[in-house]
């Protein structure tokens, strides 16, 4: 029988070499392999890589809303829960999982426009998503949550916009109602996925102040899914980087901003527009992601990478510690050292 379960002092979720497959007729798509990550109370991890990376994969797998094709094979996820006790999502019973679901952790999914039921109004969303986890609750309690909510998120006219359908708002609008939505049981962990694409410069900036306010207000995790790397470097207090299923190299912002290890950190950094310069063609990594139903033997981005070796393509690199809580995997920085 496995003992009772602990995480350090302020860590509210511990990923454990998490290996999700997707069993299809063309063959198994390794996924997701080996992830290992942790969230703090109050504080932002990003998750950035490229489209088919596995960055929605791996948080959706941490309540296991993972599907058919899909099956999550090995790994733990270690959560902290409101009342202290300290779980393994990936083992507990059904019920306890959908008590924490929505409540203890929230999404803010990637695309409103199907995140949103379109029969039913903003409010009728907030009254559902509240009373499902608080128990029966008057309409009218929820009704003022619900204005409440959406002033936060900058929403005009809150007092008739909740009263509106999906249809009757721009996409804008959605995008900040899913996030209302997200945060109505003040949840222990926000996991937001690409949370700013549908809003204008303006607003999204607001919206990631409000984010960074409730953070500090509830000691709130957040993941932070992204391909923007300007709203990392504003928001996020640590970076994981992956790259086909696993993850190249993790450290604090600055440290991956302004000391990258892998070489493709680098080449992402590298494709980021600089508007102090002026530039006539921006730069783009060469190739495309591997095929994860046969993934290569060694390094995933042997194939992509200017430094690549023959040991790169034969063996996998380790993990290695450049500085403190900065690690990459790369051939190279066994060679250097």
């Amino acid at each position: 029988m496995e003992g009772k379960l602990e995480l350090p002092e302020g860590v509210v979720l511990k990923v454990e070499d998490l290996v999700v497959k997707f069993y299809t007729y063309s063959g198994v798509v390794h996924a997701v392999s080996k992830v290992s990550f942790y969230v703090k109370e109050g504080e932002t991890v990003a998750l950035v890589g490229e489209t088919g990376c596995g960055k929605s994969v791996t948080t959706r797998a941490l309540t296991r809303l993972i599907e058919s094709p899909g099956r999550i094979e090995e790994g733990r996820v270690l959560f902290r829960r409101r009342n202290g006790e300290v779980v393994d999502l990936l083992k507990v019973d059904f019920e306890t999982l959908r008590q924490i679901r929505g409540n203890e952790i929230a999404y803010i999914f990637q695309d409103p426009t199907s995140a949103l039921d379109p029969l039913y109004t903003i409010g009728f969303h907030i009254h559902e998503t509240i009373e499902a986890h608080v128990g029966k609750i008057p309409k009218k309690e929820t009704l003022r949550r619900g204005i409440e909510l959406l002033r936060q998120v900058l929403i005009p006219s809150p007092e008739v916009r909740v009263k509106n359908y999906p249809h009757e708002m721009s996409g804008g609008m959605r995008q900040r109602s899913v996030i209302a939505i997200s945060l109505s049981n003040n949840p222990r962990l926000l996991i937001a996925d690409e949370p700013t694409t549908n809003l204008d410069v303006t607003v999204q900036a607001q919206i990631l102040d409000l984010l960074e306010k409730l953070q500090e207000q509830y000691k709130m995790g957040m993941i932070l899914i992204t391909h923007n790397l300007g709203i990392v470097a504003e928001v996020a207090d640590r970076v994981y980087v992956m790259y086909a299923g696993k993850i190249v190299e993790e450290g604090k912002t600055e440290q991956i901003f302004y000391n990258p290890q892998h070489p493709y950190t680098k080449l992402l950094l590298r494709a980021v527009p600089d508007p102090t310069k002026k530039i006539e063609k921006l730069e783009s990594i060469p190739g495309v992601i591997p095929s994860l139903i046969n993934p290569p033997p060694g390094c995933r981005f042997t194939d992509r990478c200017p430094y690549a070796m023959d040991k790169c393509r034969r063996e996998e690199p380790p993990l290695i510690e450049v500085e403190p809580g900065h690690k990459a995997t790369c051939w190279l920085l066994v060679k250097r050292g």
